[in-house]
């Protein structure tokens, strides 16, 4: 079984953000970067039905010359070769026009499957996938908590709203985006760190891919949430407060 993974560097958690002259991305200067958690969970799935089924994992990641960095990680945790689409023009691409280079770049290969994360850490628009597959005229599938391979199609166990799960049956090839915490995430030995250096890792440019589509959508500005604060008095008796308070939790602020 071949199975292409798509990985994604994005900064590190709970760093301090900055936005940059242009009001329309971060400002990358000072920033740690990291494998995208969403996607470290797709890699793993990956992994782990090469381990049951044999064949390879190929990593694929378009970024700039420093997302090198994730796709040693993957490497060096048992990816047998990578894709790097070289580009420092993400930011000012939509879904449309990062999933047709993804498309673009697996299409030579012929995997048998696909794996994404749900979402990206620093946008979360969980669409990427979905697109991707539409792009190669593929069945798909979201938020993947199980997969088992069946001969020549797989069986999905999908997670819904409320504690409800859905199990659907699919031929391949076929694309998923998997749920983050369907497996324990494993660490690179030390061997794994050495066989890396050596395995193969092909560099595309977008000029290999052909044109990006034109963006549907453009960022007009990113900034920080607002901080606000509102104070409410609640009138009436002890049961009548604690009514319109579960209402307010309930619907305006939404924690309950």
């Amino acid at each position: 079984m071949k199975i292409v993974v798509a990985i994604k560097q994005v900064p590190v958690r709970d760093t301090n953000i900055r936005i940059d002259a242009s009001g329309k991305w971060m400002d990358e200067s000072d920033l740690e970067f990291e494998i995208n958690e969403p996607d470290a969970y797709a890699l793993e799935e990956a992994l782990q039905l090469k381990d049951a089924h044999g064949g390879e994992v190929i990593a694929l990641c378009a970024g700039p010359e420093r997302a090198g960095s994730i796709i040693r990680e993957a490497l060096a945790k048992g990816a047998d070769r990578a894709i790097h689409i070289e580009c420092d023009d993400l930011a000012t691409l939509d879904t449309l026009g990062v999933a047709q280079r993804l498309a673009a770049a697996v299409k030579t290969e012929n995997p048998d499957l696909i794996l994404t994360g749900l979402q990206s850490d620093d946008l979360g628009l969980g669409q990427t996938g979905v697109v991707m597959a539409e792009f190669l005229n593929i069945p798909h599938s979201t938020i993947i908590m199980q997969v088992e391979v069946e001969g020549s199609a797989i069986k999905v166990k999908r997670e819904l709203e409320d504690g409800w799960f859905q199990h659907i049956q699919m031929p391949l090839p076929a694309l998923l985006t998997i749920q983050s915490g369907i497996h324990r995430l494993r660490y690179a030995t030390l061997m794994g760190i050495k066989k890396a250096k050596t395995k193969e890792v092909k560099k595309l440019t977008p000029a290999d891919l052909g044109e990006a589509p034109q963006p549907a959508i453009a960022v007009q500005r990113v900034y920080a949430p607002e901080k606000k604060k509102q104070t409410q008095i609640l009138k009436g008796s002890p049961e009548e407060t604690a009514a319109q308070l579960v209402e307010k939790l309930k619907y305006e602020v939404r924690v309950i």
